[in-house]
């Protein structure tokens, strides 16, 4: 029992600090990210997901070498599957990886700690959780994958009270400045609204702002007025779209009156966006029968309110607009990792990135705009701010 837990005591403390071990390495010359092998522990639809990704990213983030798991191959699956896990060791000596990446769920039993240790400790083989790389490499969160577990014993959710402070300061400093200097901007704009189409100058809408909490989120009108019932995706809306509204929403320069949300209290600079208050329901209980790994039945969709909202986010630099449920869902995705990591040098980055869309009208690191009836295509590659990438430095 004690060879067992201090087992458990080594491999913990590797856990920790392996990747800062691997990082150095890099830094003096070991083989680049661009050509490391990673071996797959266990095939779970987090190690498909992660696979599928890795593969957009080929010559980027390295390469899957293989699968180990006990389940059979039921078709020519490309990586291949190596064997079961109780040949790891052997498998390890042929293939020799530089990166395991641990995918093994409950259903499986223990993950065989002492193979890890024996086999590849000694050799500087670096060993992840498959979360945790996921994260690293798509700048995500995996839901599918998310446990009650997991998140509860993070210790990354709430945000930190520091961080709340800093980001409430800035924003008000940021927003109060902003909306002044813009007056003379929005003067303009107002009346180039009212000059286009008939209907009021701004859009009030009820959004889900902290906490569940809603609030009338206020923007420049970009639409013609209906009474109708409509989506709220953008693709269903083109027609609606005025001459100065495609203007104001290529520009941004819509959002500009939510410095009012900002200086109210209701939104920040930077968070989630908030979504309107009628698909509120529909999101919650899609996201609460997501979860592949446990099959309960937990909605993390209220993970997202527990930030205020953005002017802008992580969502919008890495995927922006959204036509359909699944593209919400990417979104919200990238939304959960921003809350989970949330930090000041993360606040920074999205405000470069939003600062260079703004600029050069496209997303950063390749990513392409999903815009209404275009295809979205993935970054190949996603480097986490300093604090967050244990391999790497941004």
């Amino acid at each position: 029992m004690q060879r067992a837990d201090k087992l458990m005591y080594q491999f913990a403390a590797h856990t920790l600090t392996a990747p800062l071990l691997h990082a150095l390495t890099t830094v003096v010359g070991a083989r680049s990210l661009s050509r490391e092998r990673i071996l797959m522990l266990g095939r779970t639809p987090l190690a498909e997901r992660i696979m599928r990704e890795a593969e957009t990213r080929a010559g980027v983030c390295g390469s899957i070498v293989g699968v180990v798991d006990d389940l059979p191959c039921v078709d020519a699956a490309d990586p291949p599957l190596l064997g079961p896990i109780g040949r790891l060791s052997q498998i390890v000596d042929h293939v020799r990886p530089d990166r395991i990446v641990v995918a093994l769920t409950e259903r499986r039993g223990s993950t065989p700690i002492q193979a890890l240790l024996e086999s590849c400790l000694v050799r500087g083989i670096v060993i992840e959780e498959a979360a945790q790389y996921y994260e690293r490499l798509t700048g995500q969160l995996a839901i599918e994958s998310l446990t009650p577990t997991s998140i509860v014993f993070s210790g990354k959710f709430p945000p930190s009270a520091v961080h709340e402070a800093v980001a409430r300061v800035v924003s008000l400093l940021v927003a109060g400045v902003g909306f002044v200097c813009s007056l003379p901007l929005m003067a303009l704009i107002a009346i180039a609204i009212k000059l286009d189409s008939n209907g009021p100058v701004l859009f009030v809408q009820a959004r889900i702002g902290a906490n569940g909490r809603p609030f009338k989120l206020v923007k420049f009108r970009t639409m013609h007025v209906t009474v109708a019932p409509h989506s709220e995706w953008a693709a269903d809306n083109e027609a609606r779209v005025t001459r100065v509204g495609k203007w104001l929403r290529t520009l941004r320069l819509d959002e500009l009156p939510q410095f009012i949300n900002i200086l109210r209290g209701e939104m920040n600079l930077v968070g989630p966006r908030p979504h309107p208050v009628c698909n509120h329901e529909l999101f919650t209980l899609v996201t609460r029968n997501l979860n592949e790994t446990t099959g309960s039945s937990v909605s993390y969709y209220h993970l997202r309110s527990m930030v205020r909202p953005g002017l802008t986010g992580w969502a919008q630099v890495r995927y922006r607009y959204a036509n359909n449920l699944e593209q919400e869902l990417e979104k919200l995705r990238y939304d959960l990792y921003y809350v989970k990591h949330v930090s000041v040098w993360l606040d920074l980055r999205i405000l470069a990135d939003t600062c260079r869309v703004l600029v050069s009208g496209r997303l950063p690191d390749g990513v392409e705009d999903a815009a209404p009836g275009s295809k979205t295509v993935r970054a190949p590659s996603f480097r986490a701010p300093r604090k967050l990438n244990p391999t790497r430095a941004a």
